[in-house]
């Protein structure tokens, strides 16, 4: 199948070193709780869903398992989640198997603060210190924050509290939603990805014609310096919460959900991006 017969969102590419096959995970609509992986070798076409996480059930998550982000790492891999309990906050919690397509299972505890209402965690490191950034939603404080915590170097534990890198008012592109009925900020789907030493951290809420993905970036890295948004959202209207991988000869991608207004037709596309004086520029395909 083609990417625009896929409806999920918050797409996450992991390229497979070891498989040496793309996989897809992202937020989708399938009856049975879980989480769901497509397969590529080309980028092109894609084979599943998958199913590579069935819920144990005492698990604590009942709904809202949203944005799966998978890692490689030392022959594993690690899922990041998010959950949202009856009578639980919405939370990130890692999961871990010997297979991009699992089966996954529950590994470390909640890393993001159970009082809060968190999601969208995404893995961060340096100095080879693994870190989650997530967000801090807007449901439960308004203008939502983008986070920041340690991690454990096993990744089962958040280690001390975390941090506030900023917050969703803080970039003068973010807007209040025009569905909103108090002055909000979303603040959604965190990524950095890292050039030629330099570090882009992109995220997403909503611009004057929808949702949309913006780039912040710090004069040396996220944990030390300070952080510059950009003044636009890149040029991808209603689409976002995004990532970027390269492909196996080394190109760059950015991978959105696009229309992100229809929830019936919402699906993952694939831009090709160049990173130009500190930015990053989309390629027409």
């Amino acid at each position: 199948m083609k990417l625009s017969e896929i409806m999920i969102r918050d797409p996450f590419i992991l390229k497979s070193n070891i498989t040496k096959e793309y996989y897809l995970y992202g937020t989708t609509n399938e009856k049975e709780l879980g989480f769901y992986a497509y397969k590529s070798k080309d980028l092109e076409n894609w084979e599943g869903p998958f199913k590579v996480f069935t819920p144990p059930s005492d698990f604590w998550g009942k709904r809202d398992f949203w944005a799966p982000e998978v890692y490689e790492l030392d022959n594993k891999y690690y899922l990041i989640g998010t959950f949202k309990g009856d009578d639980h906050h919405r939370s990130c919690q890692i999961l871990k198997a010997d297979s991009p397509l699992g089966p996954f299972k529950i590994y470390s505890k909640e890393v993001t603060p159970i009082d809060w209402e968190s999601l969208d965690g995404t893995l961060y490191f340096n100095n080879n210190k693994p870190y989650l950034i997530f967000v801090h939603e807007w449901t439960q404080i308004d203008d939502g924050e983008m986070c920041i915590v340690e991690l454990s170097k096993d990744l089962k534990e958040a280690i001390g509290k975390p941090r506030t890198l900023f917050k969703g008012s803080e970039a003068n592109w973010a807007k209040v939603p025009n569905w909103a009925n108090k002055n909000i900020h979303v603040v959604d789907g965190p990524f950095v990805y890292k050039y030629k030493g330099d570090e882009y951290l992109l995220w997403s809420s909503f611009y004057k014609k929808g949702y949309n993905i913006g780039l912040t970036k710090p004069s040396k890295n996220i944990l030390n310096s300070k952080l510059v948004h950009s003044n636009e959202p890149l040029p991808l209207i209603d689409s976002g919460h995004g990532m970027i991988f390269d492909d196996f000869n080394n190109n760059h991608f950015l991978v959105v959900h696009a229309e992100n207004s229809k929830n019936n037709l919402t699906h993952p596309i694939i831009v090709p991006i160049n990173f130009i004086d500190n930015k990053i520029e989309l390629e027409d395909k």
